[in-house]
């Protein structure tokens, strides 16, 4: 597909209408109630590269308390100064990676994941407007990289894994490219993606 009608495919498949989704859809009986959710936006943005058009993912530091050295959107919770989760996906991925907010198109936005941390994770599309240079934050991003558009676009190179996690066996989704494991609340996020693009 030509750059063009790539962004063009990510813009129709955005939307906040559907089913939202969540660490928990393929282990349902372990989802607890009643639980208090804080706000998030992360940054699914799309630049175009040498050989198409690329997702920009980055791997968390291994110093980092929660989710260490784990594969992760640019993008965090929502603070005061932030006008919505939106707003907070771009300030985020500003600090994280250096990508300044004006050179970003929003192309709309997914149903919410919930995570197992109890955030409530609104992902931004969104395509980047002109090449920059990847700027890791220090110690929270220990590498900023690419993965091509056709790979996460496609719903059959997702897998469902699992592992014993707190006492439990919890199946989640991944969707692996080289040595970058992409998997649970990401690869969540990009199977919705892919599913819609795929319709």
């Amino acid at each position: 597909m030509e750059a063009s009608d790539v962004f063009a495919a990510l813009a129709r498949a955005c939307g906040p209408e559907g089913d939202s989704s969540s660490d928990f859809d393929l282990n349902p009986e372990v989802r607890p109630q009643n639980r208090t959710f804080r706000a998030a936006g992360v940054l699914v943005a799309f630049m175009e590269t040498e050989r198409g058009v690329d997702l920009i993912l980055t791997q968390r530091s291994s110093a980092l308390k929660h989710h260490p050295g784990q594969i992760a959107f640019p993008g965090g919770k929502v603070d005061p100064v932030d006008a919505d989760e939106t707003a907070a996906a771009l300030r985020e991925a500003e600090e994280e990676v250096g990508l300044s907010r004006e050179n970003v198109e929003v192309l709309g936005i997914l149903p919410f994941h919930e995570t197992i941390t109890s955030f409530q994770v609104t992902p931004v599309v969104a395509r980047v407007k002109a090449p920059f240079r990847f700027t890791p934050e220090p110690g929270e991003v220990a590498e900023v990289f690419t993965v091509p558009f056709d790979h996460i676009a496609d719903p059959g190179r997702y897998i469902i894994e699992g592992r014993h996690f707190r006492g439990q066996f919890r199946r989640y989704f991944t969707v692996p490219w080289g040595p970058y494991y992409i998997w649970g609340a990401t690869a969540r996020m990009l199977r919705v993606l892919a599913d819609r693009l795929a319709q």
